[in-house]
């Protein structure tokens, strides 16, 4: 007898470098829509957590180690979360806005995005469904898709 006891996900935790929580909440909570949920009281300054849609999943971003974890090695690594987008319309929109973002710069911008219309920078193969991908201002890649 095989008993599930894993149901889903609660939460993805991401890095950032410590004192750039603003730029994590004009990314996620403006470019991609995550509403702001509160945090523990006692870490109100080293932390951003963001409810994604009613799922009961949410992404947490937490301060990251600056002489480790945002070398240039660690800021082009592969692992990432990806994101679930309810339509191709609302994909299409979703890339456009990051796009955009990432056109128009800024230190929440992301730092890679790839260009609505184009080729995904991801794995390519009939088994891959449609996506785009893209890394936030502290290098985090991000893959969205349907």
């Amino acid at each position: 007898m095989s008993l599930t006891m894993i149901t889903g996900l609660h939460h993805v935790n991401i890095i950032v470098p410590p004192g750039t929580l603003p730029a994590a909440q004009e990314f996620y909570g403006s470019t991609l829509g995550l509403a702001a949920r509160p945090v523990p009281a006692a870490q109100r300054d080293s932390l951003a957590w963001f409810d994604i849609a009613a799922s009961g999943q949410q992404l947490h971003v937490a301060f990251g180690r600056p002489d480790e974890d945002f070398t240039p090695a660690a800021r082009q690594a592969r692992n990432h979360p990806c994101f679930r987008v309810e339509s191709p319309e609302l994909l299409a929109k979703l890339q456009q806005r990051v796009w955009d973002h990432f056109s128009a710069g800024g230190e929440a911008a992301p730092s890679e995005c790839d260009r609505p219309g184009g080729e995904s920078s991801g794995s390519k193969g009939v088994e891959y469904p449609t996506r785009f991908f893209a890394r936030d201002f502290a290098g985090n890649r991000l893959e969205f898709s349907l």
